[in-house]
C-alpha cells in the first residue's frame, strides 16, 4: 500500500511539472518581447540614419564658413536619435493601456506646454513663437500635443465604441479645437492642418457615420472659407497656401515661390542618380533655404537623384504597410486607433513635405518625419513607433 502511495504521488508531482512547463511554454510564446516587429524598427532606424548623414551633406559647408564644426547639426541630430530611441524603448515597455487610462493627463500636459510657448518662456525664431529652451535644447510642444492628441481621442472613441454619436464627435472636435488654437496663436498653420487630418483619420477610423462625416466636411469647408472671408490669416500665410497655385507668377517667384522654385532645380538637377554625396551644388551653395529642416528632400533628390529619392519613399512605404498592419491585428480598438493615428500622422506629413519640395503642395513648414533636423520631431516621431511596437507586442 505505502508503494502505491508513493507512485501515485511521484506520477501527480510528474504530471503537475508536465503541466507547467506546457504553461509556461505557452506564456514564452505569447511573451510581448517574442512579438516585437523587427522590420519596422530597422526601417525607422535606416531613415534616421538617412537623415542625419543629409543633415550633415546640408549644413557642412556653410558651418565651415561660419568656422563651426563641420558636423555641429548631424551631431546634434545623433544626440537626439539616442534620446528618441530611449523614448521608443519606454513607450513600448509599458502596456498601451495605461496610456488610455492617463490621457486626461497627457492631453493636459499638452496643453499646459503649449501655454507655456506664449509666455516669455517661449522662443521667438522667424516671427513665430513655437519653442521652449532647456539647457540649449528646444523643445516643440507642438509636437507632443500630436501624440496626446492621439492618445486622447483614441481613449474617447475606444469608451464610445459601436457608432459614436453627435455628443462624442462634438467632445472629440472640443479636444483637438483647444491645442489648434494655442497653436494657431504661435502661429503654426501647417501644424494645424495636421491636427485636422488627425481627426478625420481617428473619427472614420472610431466608426463615426457618414453622414457625420459629411457634415463635418462641409462645415470644415465653411471654415476655411471664413477664415480668408474675415481676414484670419496673415497675408504671408495665404500667399504660402496659394503660390503654388500660379507658379509662372514672377513677383511670388522672387519671394513666396522661391524656396519651392529652388527645389525643383535641386530636385531636377540630381536627375536619375544624383551628384554624389556631398556634390549637390544647390545644396553646397544653399540656394534652397532651411535645406536641412523642411526641404530635406532636396538634399536627398540632388545628391542621389531619383533612386535615391524612390529608396527614402520606399522605407516610408514599409513603415506605412507595417503600421497599418499592426492596426488591422490590434486585439482592441484602442489600439487599433493609437495605430491609425500614427500612420495617418506619417502620411500626411510625408505627402505634404514631399510635395512642397515638388511643387505640388504649399510650403506648410511641415517636416519629414525621421529625416529633417529636429530633436522634438524626431524623438514623437519615434515615441509614435514605440506606440506601434506596443500595440504589436500586445495584441494576443
Amino acid at each position: 500500500m505505502a508503494t502505491t502511495d508513493v507512485d501515485y504521488f511521484g506520477q501527480d508531482r510528474r504530471e503537475r511539472l508536465m503541466r507547467e512547463k506546457v504553461q509556461d511554454r505557452w506564456m514564452d510564446a505569447y511573451a510581448p518581447v517574442r512579438h516585437l516587429d523587427p522590420v519596422l524598427v530597422f526601417t525607422a532606424l535606416s531613415l534616421a540614419v538617412i537623415g542625419i548623414a543629409m543633415i550633415y551633406s546640408a549644413t557642412y559647408h556653410r558651418l565651415q564658413l561660419e568656422g563651426l564644426p563641420a558636423g555641429a547639426l548631424a551631431t546634434r541630430q545623433m544626440i537626439s536619435l539616442a534620446v528618441a530611441t530611449v523614448a521608443m524603448v519606454m513607450t513600448a515597455v509599458v502596456d498601451y493601456r495605461y496610456f488610455r487610462a492617463y490621457s486626461p493627463v497627457i492631453y493636459l500636459g499638452s496643453l499646459v506646454l503649449l501655454l507655456l510657448v506664449l509666455t516669455p518662456l517661449g522662443v521667438d525664431a522667424n516671427g513665430a513663437q513655437r519653442w521652449i529652451s532647456f539647457g540649449g535644447f528646444n523643445l516643440q510642444p507642438s509636437e507632443l500635443a500630436k501624440v496626446a492628441v492621439i492618445v486622447a481621442l483614441a481613449a474617447l472613441l475606444h469608451e464610445r465604441k459601436g457608432e459614436p454619436g453627435a455628443m462624442t464627435i462634438l467632445f472629440a472636435l472640443v479636444l483637438v479645437s483647444i491645442p489648434m488654437v494655442l497653436i494657431f496663436l504661435e502661429p503654426d498653420l501647417g501644424t494645424m492642418i495636421v491636427f485636422v487630418w488627425l481627426t478625420f483619420v481617428l473619427l472614420l477610423v472610431g466608426g463615426v457615420q457618414a453622414r457625420y462625416m459629411l457634415g463635418l466636411g462641409l462645415a470644415g469647408l465653411g471654415a476655411v472659407i471664413a477664415a480668408f472671408k474675415l481676414d484670419l490669416l496673415a497675408d504671408y500665410q495665404i500667399a504660402r497656401l496659394t503660390a503654388f497655385l500660379d507658379p509662372g507668377n514672377e513677383a511670388l517667384a522672387r519671394t513666396t515661390q522661391y524656396n519651392a522654385n529652388q527645389s525643383l532645380i535641386a530636385i531636377g538637377s540630381g536627375q536619375i542618380t544624383g551628384k554624389g554625396f556631398l556634390a549637390g551644388s544647390q545644396t553646397n551653395l544653399s540656394y534652397v533655404p532651411e535645406n536641412h529642416t523642411d526641404f530635406i528632400f532636396t538634399v536627398v533628390g540632388e545628391e542621389f537623384g531619383f533612386l535615391g529619392a524612390l529608396v527614402v519613399l520606399g522605407l516610408f512605404a514599409i513603415l506605412l504597410w507595417r503600421g497599418l498592419r499592426i492596426a488591422a491585428l490590434a486585439k482592441d480598438l484602442f489600439g487599433t486607433l493609437l495605430a491609425a493615428g500614427a500612420v495617418g500622422l506619417f502620411t500626411l506629413q510625408i505627402f505634404v513635405n514631399v510635395g512642397m519640395t515638388i511643387g505640388i503642395m504649399p510650403v506648410t513648414g511641415i517636416p519629414l518625419p525621421f529625416v529633417s533636423f529636429g530633436g522634438t520631431s524626431l524623438i514623437i516621431s519615434f515615441t509614435l513607433i514605440g506606440l506601434m511596437l506596443n500595440v504589436h507586442m500586445r495584441r494576443f
